[in-house]
């Protein structure tokens, strides 16, 4: 399967009372569809999966496998750790309804770069779903050359990248010179979405897309198209957005937006999250009605 187009990472909602908002996570998911994203990534780093319990997770599965089934979608699904044994469990229970695993380098321990190409030749050997390797070396502390990058592109069942180095590096101009056909190169800085598209990125995974998802799907859908002035007015008009959205950790500054919207119960993060700041939240929201007021005006 090619991965291309808007995938959103799904926040996961809570009420105030610190429960998992099922209704508001299935609305949410609709929503993104509705407003032009290709898919959805469930029980990504934006979903806050590691504060969940076994049921949460199961949960969120059910809902996002259900949406995605009904609307013909593709899902790609958070799974791994920093452990290959670990790792290989959790792909193993992934299955029916699931397009790919979005599975992260390895990170804290910082193996060799060998080290992590076996990692994830042991996981794509075993994995009963395609893979997504999640290249993000300011959250593993492993950086990855051009050289294994082309490496990891070249193993059976590997798919496709979400693609988050921090910029648009040396090493990432040389990989995207060399993906090979078939493997979906995905941009994960919602910064540096222009730039990736422009040097061939097939997409994004873009957390910014919880709002505006029209707004990026058109300009992933520009570039794709050719269409490049466009492409870059769009890109000009969406990076305040989404600077202002990572303003504080990611997604405390988009549950806020989303929580003013009405489009879900609270803005309640879990520990050690906390709440973003008024002074974030409403910076946001000017920035987000900006963007509609250059989309009504198209």
């Amino acid at each position: 399967m090619a991965f291309t187009g808007l995938f959103v990472p799904l926040i996961t909602p809570f009420t105030a009372a610190d429960e998992l908002a099922g209704d508001a996570l299935e609305a949410l998911s609709h929503s993104v569809l509705d407003e032009g994203a290709a898919g959805i990534v469930a029980l990504g780093t934006t979903g806050e999966p590691a504060t969940l319990t076994a049921g949460e997770r199961r949960r969120v599965l059910e809902i996002c496998s259900a949406v995605c089934g009904e609307r013909n979608a593709p899902l790609i699904v958070g799974a791994g750790s920093n452990s290959t044994a670990a790792s290989l469990e959790a792909v193993a229970e992934l299955g029916r309804g699931v397009s790919a695993a979005l599975v992260v380098v390895p990170y804290y321990t910082r193996p060799s770069e060998d080290g992590v190409v076996e990692h994830f030749r042991q996981l794509a050997a075993a994995s009963p779903v395609p893979l997504v390797i999640y290249n993000i070396p300011y959250r593993t502390g492993r950086t990855l050359s051009a050289e294994t990058l082309n490496r990891l592109a070249e193993l059976p069942n590997v798919v496709g990248f979400k693609h988050a180095v921090g910029g648009i590096d040396e090493d990432t101009v040389e990989f995207m010179g060399k993906v090979p056909e078939g493997v979906s190169v995905l941009a994960g800085d919602d910064l540096y979405t222009g730039p990736m598209l422009a040097l061939g990125a097939s997409g994004g995974i873009l957390a910014s897309a919880h709002v505006a998802t029209r707004t990026f799907a058109d300009l992933i859908a520009a570039w794709q198209t050719g269409a490049v002035d466009e492409a870059r007015e769009l890109g000009r008009c969406l990076a305040p957005l989404s600077q202002a959205l990572f303003a504080e950790p990611n997604p405390t500054v988009t549950k806020a937006v989303l929580a003013a919207q009405g489009r879900i119960p609270a803005a309640h993060v879990r520990l050690p999250l906390l709440p973003a700041s008024p002074e974030s939240t409403a910076v946001a929201l000017e920035r987000v009605a900006a963007i509609e007021t250059v989309a009504a005006g198209k």
